[in-house]
């Protein structure tokens, strides 16, 4: 009867097991298959798109002698010495994982004690061990609270010094603009200086723990195990560990590369999304919503294919690690306690039939713990993989920062470009020096190697303002590039003020996060303008007096009910108009009172009147202007023209009375 309902058992266990494949094969077939409606409306299968350049690709992510040495540098920056703070919660983070192991040991013993005590119906002991039970679990509960602390703080203070680190760099001079319009190799940096940061510190901190106490756990049981069992049964034990650990870590392999790749499209998605965000006016004017869509979908399509190919391999991976970390694993253990009972005049056999059950259920629940210890050190294998491609991700962006910083750029076009006559990106020499601007055989050359002037030569001395004009991509902006050190120089050499004392205003000026004064004093603080002594708030209004916007203090001040005026946080991009903007950025130039100022179509916005008064005023400063723009109105505040005509030459000349238009 038994053996028939056992076969029906199995029976029944491998159709339900057939029957959940196939449903699995069907629901795996008709989501590779998108609805017919999805599929005409958002055809994003011809839809192409490259975030920045396509770099060769480099090494896989993997468990190997390059992961442990990235991985050691990185832990470097997070934790600064021996002595440090964050030492001293890994160290607590250790303590409290023997201590929470020894609880352990110790709540098996008592609870054995306790089961044994109800088995031979002693009452009396029954209630004292309870008692002692009972009086040690807050302890209990204390360790492992924190643990839960300890780790969590070393998370928390891993990715502060990481963080920090990086931003260091990246916010070092123009590493920042740099990175984003001269070096080719990260797309997104605000995806690795945020997402993958913080994934990695939760990773690598989880590791710890995870690796740590399975380890601990493992000696103190096979020390017991050995000194009570003998030493078979901890050697089959560990034997299995090796064997298994190293068969499913050969089989996560392509993990690593895997989560690289998951980051890297996450962090697409991400920038074609904030790239919407920062061109939403232009796109509303071409009315462009639909194609931007198709653009997002084909991204999000990318997205989701990838992931539905990594969820099928953990899948796989889930059910490899279930077999052989979970099952498996207690198969060999109950093999492996059992070896001590079949041997005869084993000395755990002496005693009654009531003491061997004891051993036998106190031995088995610490071989139980051995086992899951023995799992749990094989699956963080799993997490060690993806913590391989994450340390990948976080190693490649210090790298290219560190590289940034010391002049080194990785552009496909710059590198095909080192070998003509021009030179090659850095190789020209800026020499500090004040009231003056001068340039010697400096050719002006784009991030891509395009040559847009071979050798372009002019001086300009303090008190001689320039008006740069020339036709669309002839070099303007190039040459304000370079002068602001945005651009490396190629040749030749430069001899120009520091870059304090240089002041540069976009046509488009940028207003940032902060109250109306700051808007006046960027990138300066309050507590800097206070400390310089550049101005008072009394001294900001004559500014606002000057390019007529006096209203605006008056406005904030009225439509604050606590009177907050230059106090007042708002979205300034939003609430300020074109106009307003352009003479925020006058008055912001007024404030910093540099020796040359660009000013790059920053007037375009503003009436002919105040503009007058602007550029007057720039004169009573000392302030030296090089101004980018095609009003005639504003020939009589220049002494000098540069012109370019777009095909390599330049003409440098003083401006006369009768001078006509120049090029457009």
């Amino acid at each position: 009867m038994a053996p028939t309902l056992s076969k029906l058992a199995t029976r029944r266990s491998l159709t339900g097991a057939v029957a959940i494949g196939v449903f699995v094969w069907l629901l795996k077939k008709r989501a590779r298959k998108p609805p017919a409606r999805t599929r005409n409306a958002y055809p994003t299968n011809d839809i192409h798109y490259v975030i920045k350049e396509e770099r060769p690709k480099g090494p896989k992510a993997q468990v190997n002698a390059t992961f442990f040495r990235q991985l050691r540098q990185l832990l470097s920056l997070g934790i600064p010495g021996l002595f440090s703070a964050e030492a001293g919660f890994i160290v607590l983070v250790a303590f409290s994982l023997i201590s929470r192991s020894l609880c352990d040991l110790w709540l098996i013993h008592i609870t054995t004690m306790i089961e044994n005590c109800i088995v031979n119906t002693n009452r009396e002991l029954f209630k004292k061990r309870l008692v002692t039970l009972l009086s040690v679990i807050p302890l209990v509960s204390v360790v492992n609270n924190v643990l839960k602390y300890s780790i969590g703080e070393v998370k928390l203070r891993l990715r502060t010094n990481i963080t920090h680190h990086l931003l260091d760099q990246y916010l070092k001079g123009f590493t920042y603009y740099k990175m984003n319009n001269l070096d080719s190799r990260i797309a997104n940096p605000d995806q690795l200086l945020t997402t993958d940061v913080d994934k990695f510190c939760d990773s690598c901190t989880d590791l710890y723990s995870n690796i740590a106490k399975p380890a601990l756990d493992i000696c103190i049981y096979v020390y017991r195990l050995t000194s009570n069992l003998g030493g078979k049964t901890p050697l089959l034990m560990l034997t299995y560990l090796i064997a298994a650990g190293g068969f499913l870590t050969h089989l996560r392999k392509p993990l690593g590369q895997m989560t690289v790749k998951e980051q890297k499209l996450e962090g697409e998605f991400r920038h074609i999304n904030s790239r919407l965000i920062t061109n939403s006016e232009e796109v509303a004017f071409y009315q462009g919503n639909t194609r931007e869509k198709l653009t997002l979908l084909a991204s999000f399509h990318k997205l989701t294919a990838h992931l539905r190919k990594l969820l099928e391999f953990r899948v796989i991976m889930g059910v490899a690690d279930n077999f052989i970390a979970k099952y498996l694993a207690s198969i060999v253990g109950f093999y492996a306690v059992s070896i001590p009972f079949f041997e005869k005049n084993h000395p755990i056999l002496s005693g009654s039939t009531d003491h061997r059950f004891r051993n036998y259920y106190e031995y088995g629940r610490m071989l139980v713990k051995l086992a899951e210890a023995i799992g749990r050190l094989v699956l963080a294998g799993r997490e060690m993989t993806r913590l391989a491609g994450l340390t990948a991700r976080v190693t490649e962006i210090k790298d290219v920062l560190r590289d940034l910083n010391n002049g080194k750029y990785q552009r496909t076009m710059v590198t095909d470009a080192k070998t003509s006559s021009i030179g090659a990106p850095g190789a020209g020499t800026i020499i500090p020096r004040d009231n003056i601007i001068r340039f010697d055989k400096v050719p002006l050359v784009t991030p891509n190697g395009d040559v847009l002037i071979r050798e372009l030569t002019f001086e300009v001395k303090s008190g001689i303002n320039v008006l740069v004009c020339g036709p669309n991509g002839c070099g303007k902006s190039s040459l304000f590039r370079i002068l602001g050190e945005l651009w490396p120089v190629w040749g030749g050499t430069i001899t120009k003020p520091p870059r304090g004392k240089l002041f540069y205003i976009p046509q488009r000026p940028y207003m940032t996060l902060g109250t109306l004064r700051d808007q006046v004093i960027y990138p300066h603080t309050q507590a800097e303008m206070i400390r310089r002594g550049n101005a008072k708030d009394e001294d900001l209004q004559k500014f606002l007096d000057l390019v007529q916007l006096n209203h605006l203090l008056e406005r904030e001040n009225q439509g604050n009910s606590h009177g907050q005026g230059w106090d007042t946080v708002a979205d300034w991009m939003d609430v300020l108009s074109g106009g307003e903007k352009q003479r925020i950025a006058m008055a912001r130039l007024f404030y910093h009172k540099p020796q040359f100022a660009i000013l790059d179509e920053c007037t375009s916005a503003v009436s002919v009147d105040v503009e007058d008064s602007m550029y007057t005023y720039c004169r009573s400063a000392q302030i030296t202007l090089f101004t980018v723009s095609h009003r005639r109105s504003l020939w009589k505040h220049h002494e000098y023209y540069l012109q370019m005509d777009g095909r390599g030459n330049f003409e440098f000349q003083p401006i006369q009375p009768d001078t006509e238009e120049f090029g457009s």
